[in-house]
């Protein structure tokens, strides 16, 4: 972060003025004081990074992988990180999408359609079936929906 790169604001819902500024950092990590209300906080904290230890370009490159590929197999393989990790990674960027989609336009510069194309891929695997019957995709069914809500 440069001089003219903008603080992050203070995460506490409850601060309406905040005066945040730089404290250090910690295990490489830059950290911020709010002093209105006096709380520490990481970079990271309200996205979905927050309290990863894996760096930001190797989780954006297995999403990448996963939504070219349509797999977290394939992602597995690639990137090395394991599939439930993986599935992790999906099910918390899903809960920042509106944030996320500005990271996949800018920074990855994906097109509209592959965004929709990766939300489509992170909805079909975080999907619980709606009905009971398994059959012969159980075990496979049952071991997304694991990596999913894991």
């Amino acid at each position: 972060m440069n001089r003219t790169d903008p603080l992050p604001p203070c995460p506490n819902p409850a601060c309406e003025h905040s005066q945040v500024v730089r404290n250090g950092s910690h295990n490489g990590r830059k950290r911020y004081h709010c002093r209105t209300c006096g709380r520490y906080f990481g970079e990271t904290e309200g996205t979905p990074m927050y309290r990863l230890q894996t760096p930001v370009s190797e989780i954006a490159q297995a999403l990448l992988i996963v939504m070219r590929r349509g797999s977290l197999r394939a992602a597995e393989q690639i990137t090395g990180h394991k599939y439930e990790t993986i599935g992790t990674w999906l099910r918390r960027a899903a809960e920042h999408a509106v944030q996320l989609n500005a990271v996949l336009a800018t920074d990855l510069r994906l097109s509209t359609v592959e965004i929709d194309e990766f939300w489509s891929f992170v909805r079909k695997k975080t999907r619980h079936p709606t009905n009971g019957t398994r059959g012969n995709g159980g075990a496979v069914s049952s071991r997304i929906e694991r990596a999913a809500s894991s």
